[in-house]
């Protein structure tokens, strides 16, 4: 298309009415789509949230306390398991919407089972290695031998 032909229809749209027309229908998508954005759409993100945190924050413990005890002399092959107290808890501002932090499950007791779990100088490092790395009594942890 050349120029002239493509000058001469934009003069008659414009001369028609069609220019406002057009600014008012693509105002409307624009606030359409705005709107859509804010939409939840069932709470779908907020679920994953809960689902994630938990079994994300358990998994990634098991697993850092895996990988550091098995570095303690004479622990070996390692395998941790952790139970909680609770899920995720969320704090929200007075009378709002808005989150202002999540506070991790609290643990309740650990389980190490390790190849060195049956020789007490090991038992006593990795017990005094996990009562600090997550601060708990040693009442709360356990550890024996990984059978073979």
């Amino acid at each position: 298309m050349d120029e002239s032909k493509f000058r001469k229809r934009l003069k008659a749209l414009t001369e028609k009415g069609w220019t406002i027309r057009l600014m008012i229908i693509a105002g409307v998508v624009g606030i359409a789509l705005i709107f859509f954005s804010s939409l939840d759409f069932g709470g779908i993100t907020g679920k994953q949230d809960d689902a994630f945190s938990v079994k994300a924050y358990s998994e990634e413990l098991e697993s850092d306390l895996e990988e550091v005890i098995a570095h303690i002399q004479g622990a070996g092959k390692t395998k941790v398991l952790l139970t909680m107290e609770n899920s995720v808890e969320y704090v929200y501002l007075r009378d709002s919407t808005t989150k202002t932090k999540e506070v991790a499950p609290l643990i309740r007791g650990v389980l190490v089972l390790c190849e060195g779990g049956d020789e007490p100088v090991v038992v006593e490092r990795v017990t005094e290695a996990v009562t600090k790395a997550l601060d708990l009594s040693a009442a709360k942890v356990c550890i024996t031998k990984l059978s073979e």
